[in-house]
């Protein structure tokens, strides 16, 4: 009972030395010094040890310049315990306070003497110095500690220290004695390196970084090398360079891994750069150990064909699908393949039945599994809106909802089923179900919602006919069956005949945005500079800065341009979603170094 009850007196105590160090911090916060010193003074008479507490009586000391009473706190300290040699360095700051930097200067290096005395002292004296930004001090303290005993490391707060002086040599110098040591903790030293590597291959940290990485790379075989060029050349989106070292890395690996190979043939995909992606898969195919590898590889270099095919490249496309339904045959396993299959048939080539026929079949005689059907009956559902069968498109859409309830794909299925319901002109029904997805977990889906809620809400209000609005579901569902043409009409039918109205600007984007699709650059621009112009502090104005901004960056050679429009997002739409990527953007154009 005896011990219980001083428990409890022991957890009361420290509770109140906790809320009262909260509190005193909150005065100083707030520049309440006296008050501040007051609870810390109370606080020492009854845990004159304890160091936090001293650190708080003492800057409130400094801060109300009554440096001498500060001096004597720490040396009472100082005469009570000798295990604590980061008092000196406190007590050196407060001389270097006074303007008397000898005084400071002999009391830190009576610190670094302690250090070379007990090198197991250098993790506190080496924070004290950091904390007053004593850096160089800081590091004496490591790299003595390091000298002195081999098993010591400091390798991380010494290239954090490195970066904060901007010697970047020294700072990737120090992460890679990590590497040597720790090939797991290349994840974290990537995370730090990205603080200073950009996409310009001539930024001063990218070269210093290649220059010390090839360094050390010929003094050492290590494989880690190979990885972190990869790394920076994907940085820098020379995909070619990364794919050289990829091989190598593959090569020189026991367990011939070509998990970096695909990593990397998905990124070059994703930034559009499909020759060095059709290059890595083909490599992924001839190497791959497995049928699975060598399949999963032979549909991405599909999806790729298809991408960058024209139409008179679609018969080669066909019979490269069929060659590879011959090796691998139409069973389960390459149900994703058929998928890709017919939405080519269906969106390239204009054959939906076919393609409808085809996932039907696909449905009847594989077994799938829940989810693998949910898949095939979305594709099959697309298929159907775009050939204007919305009522039984929307049948398939409510079975995925019920077969998969707690997956991402029924909430997909929703919004399209929304969508639909927007095609088909029934706005009130769409508007219900987008409402519900404005809350979706996912947050691509909320986004669409939100959007495609305010299009329907804002347009319905003002034309209770929702005549321009049924014109604009229209001229969406012709851009989704590829009829680019027809939709630029339609769309410029409302720009005529609804001027004034608030779908207005709605129309100019809408058509903007396909004149970029069929590659009408200059087109595009004229309706997105009509935004800017004529419908600058409407809900649009940011989606029309920064499409304006990315095309004159990518196709129009306009770096200025692009810079000065992304500025204006900056400065005028902070609460906008492109605000993050809009800055990201404007940094590397303006050549400051990503942080």
């Amino acid at each position: 009972m005896r011990i219980f009850i001083c428990i409890i007196v022991f957890l009361v105590t420290a509770s109140g030395f906790s809320q009262s160090a909260a509190l005193a911090r909150n005065y100083f916060q707030q520049g309440e010094f006296e008050k501040s010193l007051h609870i810390y003074e109370r606080l020492r008479e009854q845990q004159p040890r304890r160091l936090d507490f001293l650190k708080g009586q003492v800057e409130n000391l400094q801060e109300l310049e009554r440096y001498q009473e500060a001096e004597i706190e720490i040396n009472k300290l100082l005469k009570i315990t000798g295990s604590y040699p980061q008092l000196y360095v406190d007590l050196g700051y407060n001389f270097a306070l006074q303007n008397k930097p000898e005084a400071a200067e002999e009391n830190y290096q009576r610190a670094i003497e302690e250090v070379e005395a007990n090198v197991q002292l250098a993790y506190n004296v080496g924070r004290a110095f950091r904390d007053y930004n004593l850096l160089d001090h800081a590091i004496q303290v490591y790299e003595t500690a390091m000298t002195e005993n081999d098993k010591m490391n400091f390798n991380t707060q010494l290239a954090q220290i490195y970066g904060e002086q901007g010697n970047l040599e020294k700072m990737f110098g120090s992460y890679l004695d990590i590497l040597e040591q720790n090939h797991a903790f290349k994840s974290s030293a990537q995370r730090y390196f990205s603080q200073y590597i950009t996409e310009d291959p001539s930024n001063e940290a990218n070269i210093i970084f290649r220059r010390t990485v090839l360094q050390r790379s010929q003094k050492s075989p290590d494989i880690i090398y190979n990885e972190l060029l990869s790394w920076v050349f994907i940085q820098q989106k020379e995909f070619d360079k990364a794919f050289a070292q990829e091989k190598a890395i593959f090569r020189r690996s026991d367990d011939h891994n070509l998990n970096g190979i695909i990593g990397l043939a998905n990124i070059a995909i994703s930034e559009k750069d499909y020759k060095i992606g059709r290059e890595t898969v083909n490599y992924v195919i001839e190497n791959a150990f497995t049928k699975e590898t060598r399949l999963q590889a032979s549909q991405v270099l599909m999806e790729i064909e298809v991408i960058t095919a024209k139409p008179k490249d679609y018969p080669k496309v066909v019979m490269m699908f069929e060659e590879l339904f011959e090796t691998y045959g139409f069973g389960r396993e390459t149900y994703l393949l058929q998928i890709d299959y017919n939405h080519f048939l269906a969106f390239k080539q204009n054959k939906k039945s076919e393609a409808i026929s085809n996932l039907r079949s696909l449905m009847a005689n594989v077994p799938l599994t829940i989810y693998e059907e949910a898949r095939v009956k979305m594709e099959l559902a697309d298929i159907l809106v775009v050939d204007e069968k919305f009522n039984q498109a929307l049948i398939y859409y409510s079975q995925i909802q019920n077969k998969v309830q707690n997956d991402a794909l029924a909430q997909e299925a929703r919004f399209k089923v929304a969508r639909t319901s927007y095609f088909k002109g029934d706005f009130e029904w769409a508007q219900t179900q987008l409402d519900v997805l404005k809350k979706s977990t996912s947050q691509l889906i909320a986004n669409d919602a939100m959007q495609l809620s305010l299009l329907v809400k804002d347009n319905s209000l003002e034309d209770s006919t929702q005549t321009a609005l049924k014109k604009y579901a229209r001229a969406d569902l012709l851009e989704l069956q590829g009829k680019h043409q027809e939709a630029i009409g339609l769309l410029e039918e409302i720009l005529v005949e609804h001027q004034g109205e608030s779908i207005e600007d709605e129309a100019l984007l809408k058509q903007g945005m396909i004149y970029e699709e069929i590659e009408n650059y200059e087109q595009a621009e004229r309706n997105y500079l009509k935004i800017v112009q004529f419908f600058g502090h409407d809900i649009l104005a940011d989606d029309a800065l920064y499409y304006l901004a990315r095309l004159y960056e990518t196709k129009l050679d306009n770096p200025a341009k692009a810079k000065e429009y992304y500025e204006r997002i900056l400065f005028n739409h902070q609460d906008s979603i492109y605000f993050v990527e809009a800055r990201r953007k404007y940094r590397m154009l303006r050549g400051d170094a990503i942080n």
